[in-house]
């Protein structure tokens, strides 16, 4: 029996495509097998076509069975015509996502099974044996042998991969065949747990179904090779897939998490400080200006300096700008949670903040994010032993709940990390004022780069000395810091020479929190504020809560980036943070 197109069908296909087509028709129907046909159409090897793995009864046959050829015959022509449709049918059955239309109820929300579900308890999936379960994530590594192959599979829930057999009759073993899973695509894996044969892991999956979700390019930088930190930088929208840095991003969720589990326990109400703000309130205007004057960024490049509107004296008529007058991005919200600690009592905040510093060192940031809570009614005493409980908190979180990733840590960035964190998570803080501190330094058999003296402030280098070594590990608290390397908003010791000021200085990162208790008397903070040179009329609702109420408070503030680090044992602060900004770098 001869087969011809009808002209529709002729029309949708090439004159030499059509041609093909009718010769894959006639082999099916004169009997040859349906993949010889197959060949005919496509040139290509007999291998299973994807477009029929989603028609019902194929995906259970084998292939080289008879039953196979019959029934495949219908779903083949309707595949062949048109199989990419098929093939977006194929992941959408897969996928389990089905059309949601007017009037359908929306599907209850599930928890999507992971990874770190699968191999994260006592028994390390163990107790799994027997179950058949589906697994989405991206491919790793994949080992192609002559009738198995070997896919390393990461969800990002764990440092884990799932190891996934498949054998050559799972369903899609083609795609492998083919080169369409390769390391970096991403795959929707079905397949039964069993006992892993091999070293590394106690359990893997045994596929039955394997479908591409997403081809990965050969060019695909994350190989199975060691790869610079530096180099990484240069590829943040893809370094989370590295081992390295999907542990920094899981350990960085969990101290999040802790924190805002710490205040929230502890009575504290967590405020949304503002991005966009008048004040300095470091007072050092090292800022970013946030200003409409310049053309959108569509043709900021473009713009002409005359263009920006200027007064009769040629100052720039900041009157014209969208808030009316010099706005910036915040450096910190600790002025802005004092207002609502002198409501609520206890507060924090936790968001990003920026600094228009030019340093390209491996300590500082651009944008970055900051904790800071403002405890009403305290004084220092209360805000160093808040920062204590805090840090001891939130490092007791990570080394409880973060095992395999802090392992892989005190592995490969930073031997005896463990024990250092257990150390602070146990050890009482050692507590100096800044004079005796800086007689332990003037004392040391060593010589800093930037020398010491009464009045200085400490460095990186005169901070790690004082914990690393002078106290071995142990974490330290210095107080009572000279006024003049201080910020205006500092309680006045009752010598007149210093502040209430706190820092906590840590192993390997020295300074991680820095505090005080603030001035609540407003005689003393408007003389400050003279001192300093600093335009009261900016700050007048700053003196507003020192006339309405005042009462002693303190705070502290905490880089969340240097936390990260600390926690970590990552060297550079760069790589704390998702999307580094720093100085000539805003890529991503």
């Amino acid at each position: 029996m001869a087969v011809a197109l009808s002209p529709a069908s002729s029309a949708r296909l090439r004159p030499q495509s059509a041609a093909r087509f009718i010769s894959f028709l006639n082999n099916i129907t004169t009997g040859r097998n349906v993949l010889t046909g197959f060949r005919t159409l496509t040139n290509k090897a007999p291998t299973f076509p994807p477009f029929l793995h989603c028609y019902p009864g194929v995906r259970h046959l084998r292939r080289d069975s008879p039953a196979f050829n019959r029934r495949c015959f219908s779903s083949a022509i309707v595949g062949a015509i048109s199989s990419e449709e098929a093939v977006e049918k194929a992941k959408k059955e897969f996928l389990e996502k089905p059309d949601v239309g007017t009037g359908q109820k929306v599907r209850e929300f599930r928890k999507r099974l992971r990874i770190a579900d699968i191999k994260g308890g006592p028994d390390e999936g163990l107790d799994r044996v027997g179950q058949t379960l589906v697994v989405k994530g991206w491919v790793r590594t994949l080992r192609v042998q002559r009738s198995i192959t070997f896919m390393e599979v990461n969800d990002g829930s764990c440092l884990s991969n799932m190891q996934c057999v498949i054998n050559s009759d799972a369903e899609g073993y083609d795609q492998v065949e083919s080169g369409s899973i390769s390391t970096g695509a991403s795959v929707w894996v079905e397949g039964a747990i069993v006992e892993s044969q091999g070293s590394g892991q106690k359990v893997e999956l045994r596929v039955t179904k394997v479908i591409t979700v997403g081809k990965s390019d050969p060019s695909f930088p994350i190989q199975k090779k060691r790869i610079s930190r530096e180099f990484l930088r240069t590829k943040a929208h893809l370094r989370p897939r590295t081992n390295t840095f999907g542990a920094v991003s899981r350990v960085r969720n969990a101290l999040a998490y802790a924190t805002h589990k710490f205040f929230q326990e502890n009575g504290f109400v967590w405020i949304s400080s503002p991005i966009v703000t008048a004040s300095d309130c470091e007072g050092a205007g090292e800022q970013f200006c946030v200003t409409t004057l310049i053309p959108s960024s569509r043709d900021a490049s473009d713009s002409l300096v005359d263009t920006i509107p200027k007064t009769d004296d040629g100052l720039i008529d900041w009157s014209q700008d969208f808030f009316g007058k010099p706005a910036f991005l915040t450096v910190s919200g600790q002025l802005n949670a004092e207002t609502y600690a002198s409501a609520l009592c206890d507060v924090y905040t936790f968001g990003p903040t920026f600094r228009a510093e030019n340093s390209n060192t491996s300590r500082h940031l651009a944008e970055f994010w900051m904790i800071e809570p403002e405890l009403a009614f305290a004084d220092l005493s209360d805000d160093m032993a808040c920062a204590t409980a805090y840090l001891k908190y939130v490092v007791r979180h990570v080394l409880d709940n973060c095992k395999e990733d802090m392992d892989f840590f005190n592995t490969w960035i930073e031997k005896g990390i463990i024990d250092r964190l257990s150390d602070v998570a146990e050890k009482n803080f050692v507590h100096l004022a800044y004079t005796e501190a800086i007689e332990l330094l003037l004392k040391a058999k060593r010589k800093f780069e930037f020398p010491v003296k009464w009045g200085c402030d400490l460095q990186s280098e005169h901070e790690r000395y004082v914990t690393e070594e002078a106290f071995a590990g142990c974490p330290v608290i210095i107080t009572d810091y000279p006024k003049e390397i201080k910020a205006f908003y500092m309680r006045l010791n009752d010598d007149g020479s210093t502040v209430a000021a706190m820092d906590v200085l840590v192993p390997r990162v020295g300074e991680l929190i820095g505090g005080s208790q603030r001035e609540e008397r407003l005689e003393y903070l408007e003389d400050r504020l003279d001192e300093l040179k600093l335009n009261k009329e900016t700050y007048w609702w700053y003196l507003d809560l020192r006339r309405f109420g005042s009462v002693p408070h303190a705070g502290f503030g905490l880089g969340f980036e240097r936390l990260v680090q600390f926690v970590t044992g990552i060297e550079n602060i760069r790589d704390a943070i998702p999307f580094p900004r720093t100085p000539g770098s805003a890529e991503f």
